[in-house]
């Protein structure tokens, strides 16, 4: 505890970790992995000093820290999907302290605390009511749990999906109370097995997007329209789970078969939900948008309580959402920047990242990017990348590199540095993480 060279780390932080070494220490000794030789030579300062530091330094880093992102997979689950845009880290920013959350600024009364994106929702995507839950898993749970408990609900076989974490569509209408009834073949369900599905206890139509997997082919589902144009006829509800959730209605190459939120509210769904950490480009949460009575209804349930947002989601969100009402959502946002970019723009981004980077043998390469987190499934976007020679041993450098480090991905003995998701502001920083990286 004394050694000169420990005295700038915390001393909280290096007591713990000295008694946490020395007890793996009397451990070995005690089992016989550690002789008095080896013992030793680990007792020297030298040593002590170095492994100390090193596990001091492990000890206070962050889990969830910046990374640059070449994967060229723009929504990437394991590293946070949407990068924010810089007005929505600004609202974080600013709403750590106290901040305005169930209470009008104005009169000062208590009020609910999704009026603001609430309000932004309706103005972008025309709907009656909005609500936001913590992610688009709770979404689909409360408005099952709200409109369709003790009542049956029908669903295309092909349509019942899993993704990431075990989430099911048959387990979450099972919790939600709900009777789940599953029509038609695995790869094509017709109108007629909707029709001769229904009976008295049937409350809904439930349309899934199979937004992790793609089925080619002989394949298809009746769309939004023609299930509400058969619900009409016994007044049943059209509920519809879009997962990614793409709020920009302008085409974006190579996402013009992902089905956008406008689409579904005007083709009739009485109500939609979707992501807002996908291709929305917003923090995580889970978007309903529709009825404004059915809406009125998701909110009273009891699970809306547990399943609300705090004030950091709900600022970052409101700031988002003002893009899309009042900027220009393919300049502002990063993820729709990143999917929208052409590639002449991403062979421009690599060849510029490749005078960067002189020494490393590297040269620019056509590659394959993804959208990412179940949105445009299975189907690559065109991008460029610049290609490193190397493999796992040269990406976990990567990986490890500081202060930021870097996420790319090994293809055929080379490590790609995929030009579609790294921002153009990083590319001397990401050039110099890469060079101290593989020094």
């Amino acid at each position: 505890m004394r050694l000169p060279a420990l005295q700038n780390v915390q001393r909280p932080v290096l007591v713990r970790q000295a008694r946490v070494w020395l007890e793996e220490l009397r451990t070995r000794v005690l089992d016989g992995t550690l002789d008095a030789k080896a013992l030793a030579a680990q007792s020297q300062p030298e040593a002590m000093t170095a492994l100390l530091r090193q596990r001091c330094a492990t000890a206070v880093r962050p889990r969830h820290e910046r990374v640059y992102n070449a994967t060229g997979i723009v929504l990437h689950t394991g590293i946070g999907r949407a990068p924010l845009p810089a007005a929505a880290v600004t609202a974080l920013s600013q709403a750590g302290g106290y901040a305005v959350v169930e209470v009008d600024p104005t009169t000062g009364v208590r009020d609910q605390r999704e009026l603001g994106v609430a309000a932004l929702l309706k103005s972008v995507t025309g709907a009656e009511g909005a609500l936001v839950v913590n992610n688009n898993a709770a979404a689909v749970t409360l408005m099952l749990a709200a409109l369709c408990a003790q009542r049956e609900v029908v669903i295309s076989r092909g349509e019942l999906v899993e993704i990431g974490g075990g989430f099911r569509v048959p387990d979450v209408m099972r919790r939600a109370g709900c009777t789940m009834v599953e029509v038609g073949a695995t790869n094509k369900t017709h109108l007629r097995d909707f029709a001769d599905a229904t009976t008295e206890q049937t409350v809904a139509y439930l349309k899934v997007h199979p937004s992790n997997f793609r089925i080619e082919g002989f394949a298809g589902t009746p769309s939004v329209q023609e299930l509400v144009e058969l619900g009409a006829k016994r007044n049943l509800l059209v509920l519809d789970d879009l997962g990614s959730g793409l709020l920009w209605n302008e085409p974006i190459a190579g996402l013009a078969d992902e089905p956008r939120v406008r689409d579904s509210l005007q083709a009739g769904a009485h109500v939609t939900c979707f992501s807002g950490d996908k291709l929305l480009g917003g923090p995580q949460c889970g978007i309903l948008v529709g009825r404004a009575d059915l809406i009125s209804r998701c909110r009273a349930h009891p699970l809306y309580r547990a399943l609300r947002c705090d004030k950091l989601t709900l600022a970052a969100l409101e700031a988002t959402l003002l893009i899309y009402r009042d900027d220009e959502p393919l300049r502002s946002v990063p993820t729709l920047r990143l999917l929208s970019a052409t590639s002449d723009e991403l062979r421009a981004r690599s060849e510029q990242l490749l005078g960067l980077l002189p020494g490393h043998r590297a040269h620019v390469v056509e590659s394959d990017s993804f959208a990412g987190s179940g949105a445009n499934p299975a189907r690559a976007l065109p991008s460029f990348a610049v290609a490193l020679p190397g493999g796992d041993a040269e990406n976990d450098a990567l990986r490890a590199a500081r202060p930021i480090s870097v996420f790319a991905r090994v293809m055929e003995g080379r490590v790609l540095l995929d030009a579609r998701t790294l921002l153009l502001e990083d590319q001397a920083a990401v050039a110099a993480a890469v060079q101290r990286a593989l020094a």
